[in-house]
């Protein structure tokens, strides 16, 4: 069974963030699923599902690294959960 996560990436636009974050998940086995992101007034704003069902670390390591990776390296906000957490919050 496939597992899924919810990666949604916000910050001030620049360049790289989108190959930042894919160089990360490569190198981590991490499939990109489905991925749309918009620049607004200069403001960068993505979500992507990704495949994290052969995840050979902790889910909550990748998580933290994430956020890490885009606090210190990118300076964007990125926010990774499993889809069923997502789901559980996003419901109206």
């Amino acid at each position: 069974m496939q597992k899924r996560a919810i990666i949604t990436v916000v910050g001030k636009d620049t360049v790289g963030i989108i190959a930042g974050i894919c160089t990360y998940l490569a190198q981590n086995g991490i499939n990109i699923l489905d991925i749309s992101q918009t620049i607004v007034q200069g403001y960068f704003n993505m979500m992507m599902i990704v495949d994290v069902t052969d995840l050979s670390r902790p889910f909550g390591d990748v998580a933290q690294e994430l956020h890490d990776l885009g606090e210190k390296t990118i300076g964007v906000q990125i926010k990774c959960q499993r889809e069923e957490i997502f789901d559980s919050m996003h419901r109206v």
